[in-house]
Formats: structure tokens, sequence, C-alpha cells
């Protein structure tokens, strides 16, 4: 076990996308971070690209394996001598309609989406006690807020790990645990530029009143400050960062040209 005292985060879903903008965002603040994903390949090379081999630990694992997760915390225990804070990133969405959504494509969704930060937290809570407490961060989504077409799965999970967020931060403050969810609205992520078309970005942008994608920075800047020493006093909060997505009715995206424009 390592004596060194800086800090510890493990982030799941860490090898791409906004786990791995968080990871960089901790390792940028004197932090050192556990990254876990189920995608090995990507891990490795996600690790050997940071090229902090002192400051960071690859675990493959997935976050729906309660054996797997339990094992993967454990060794983050062995490896760094601490842990201060878990970031629920994982997770996955399959995108159907209600009707053609079959029992297996639910079970999963559910079961990485939801299951998962409920497991990583069990496992982890214990760990972060031995240090005072620390903080608990679970990536959910507007689509947990907000209804929206084919999302039926994906959707009721985020909605799921909202409520969740809560459950645990009640739960949790007695082991000086907070526990909060960052909801992101469209971020431009490596998945949104293969799947969304020209005609979807012109609809997010004239849905999102700032009129543009997030970037996985921007969601990691928030993750950091709700796991730091700064957000002590906050907790059981889903924060939208969204460009106002969420904050919208049902929107004259005309009118809002014209007041742009004007």
């Amino acid at each position: 076990m390592t004596t060194d005292t800086r800090k510890v985060a493990l982030v799941t879903g860490a090898a791409r996308g906004i786990g791995l903008a968080a990871a960089k965002k901790f390792l940028a603040e004197g932090w050192r971070v556990a990254l876990l994903d189920i995608d090995n390949q990507t891990l490795t090379r996600t690790l050997a690209a940071l090229a902090q081999p002192d400051a960071t630990l690859a675990l493959h694992c997935d976050v729906a394996d309660a054996d797997g997760v339990a094992d993967a915390v454990a060794r983050t225990g062995r490896h760094f001598g601490r842990l201060d804070a878990l970031v629920n990133n994982a997770g996955i969405a399959i995108f159907r309609p209600l009707l053609d959504t079959t029992p297996a494509d639910w079970a999963r969704v559910l079961a990485v989406n939801l299951t998962g930060p409920f497991l990583c937290t069990q496992a982890a809570a214990p760990l972060i006690r031995e240090q005072g407490g620390g903080s608990i961060v679970n990536i959910t989504s507007i689509s947990g807020l907000r209804a929206s077409t084919l999302r039926v799965a994906y959707g009721t999970s985020k909605a799921g790990l909202a409520h969740l967020t809560k459950q645990q931060a009640v739960e949790l403050a007695a082991l000086g645990i907070r526990v909060n969810a960052v909801a992101p609205g469209p971020v431009d992520t490596a998945m949104a530029k293969a799947v969304h078309t020209p005609a979807i970005r012109a609809d997010y942008h004239d849905t999102v009143p700032l009129n543009r994608y997030g970037l996985e920075q921007e969601l990691a800047e928030v993750i950091f400050f709700l796991c730091s020493e700064r957000a002590s006093y906050v907790t059981g909060q889903v924060i939208a960062v969204d460009g106002g997505f969420e904050a919208t009715g049902i929107g004259l995206p005309t009118l809002r040209g014209e007041r742009r424009n004007g």
C-alpha cells in the first residue's frame, strides 16, 4: 500500500468521452485516478496516452457485474491506499421505439445505467468513509428529466439514477459522503458526432438556449467541482449541464433566432 497522500478518484466509463475528460481534470488538479471501463483495448490505449503511470490505474470491469465491481474497488484501495471520490459515468444507450425495445435491451440498459451505479457506490462507500468522507457523482442525463423519442429504456434508467442519487445522498450523509448527479444535455462526444445528422444537430442548436453543444471538458469542470471541498454543502442535487435545454418549454426557435439576429 502506498503512503502517497494525494486524493484518489475512481471514474467508471473512463476510457473515452466524458469519463476520460473527468479523469484528465482530476489528474490536472493533482489527484490520482483509477480508470474503469469494459473496453479493455481502448482503456489500455488511454492509459498509455495519459502517460502518468504513478497516478493512474486501469480497471477492466463491467459495472453490472457485482463481483467484478467489488474486486475493482478492492484493487483501487490496495493500489492507492485510499479513495476520496467516485464518478459513476459508465452507461449505454439503445435507442429504439418503445414497441421495438426487447426485454433484453431493457434489462441491459437498466443493468449498466442504474444497477451499475448502485453496485459501485455500495462497494466504494466503505473505502471513502475511511478517509472521513468524500464525494460521489452520478452521470445521469437530460433524458432522465424530460422524455424524448426512442429513449424508453435509456431515459427511464437515467430518471431512476436521478432518484437513486437522492436516496444515496440521504443515507450516506452520516458517513460524510456527499452524492450529487450531473445531467448532461447534448455534448459533442465522438458518439454524437457519429450519429447526429446535420438535421439533428440543427434541431439541438435551435432548442438549446446557448445555441451549441456542450464540451466534454465543461462536464468535467462541474464533476470536479462537486468532488471538491468547494461543494462541501452540496448534496442530493441533480445539476443539468445543458446550455439551458432542460429549462425550456416547447420553445419557439424561430422567434429566438430572430432575437439573436435582431
